[in-house]
């Protein structure tokens, strides 16, 4: 398969919460927020555990964690037919402010790519901006809950 997108789409958020609290609100499946769907993983949050996405009505369809950098990035991959949808996620500190720029970039690569970009492109054009929105706004509601939910998994 080629690496090149047929084709992409990218979004970033910023939030006050610490890029230590974002991450922690990230790497916990519970917590990603995209209605109907829901969302299971199988093993650590860690490159080469798979998971699986519910939709009502859908089939399931299944993925993996291609790449992790703890607190930094993560790639989600879902592999179609002779294509890869891919969803990456970049945790960035703020330099004013202590807060944290989210940023995911959806793209669309491989062989047969272009047979899904008129499924994919209307799907994630209407909905990227405001499930991240959606997902910040959870994160800020309880940012002390998550930071002790840090100290807790790291053992501070």
């Amino acid at each position: 398969m080629t690496n090149v997108a047929a084709w992409e789409l990218v979004h970033s958020v910023e939030t006050v919460v610490s890029p230590e609290c974002a991450w922690t609100f990230m790497s916990n499946v519970a917590n990603w927020d995209d209605p109907p769907a829901t969302f299971s993983l199988r093993g650590p949050f860690v490159a080469g555990s798979t998971g699986t996405t519910l939709v009502p009505g859908q089939e399931p369809r299944h993925w993996i964690i291609r790449a992790v950098t703890p607190g930094n990035s993560y790639t989600v991959e879902m592999t179609l037919d002779q294509a890869v949808l891919s969803f990456a996620w970049r945790f960035e500190g703020l330099a004013s402010g202590g807060g944290t720029r989210i940023t995911q970039r959806v793209s669309l690569s491989g062989a047969n790519a272009g047979a899904y970009v008129n499924q994919v492109r209307p799907v994630f054009e209407s909905t990227l901006a405001p499930g991240m929105n959606r997902i910040v706004a959870l994160m800020q509601q309880h940012p002390g809950a998550l930071m002790q939910q840090h100290h807790v998994a790291s053992g501070n």
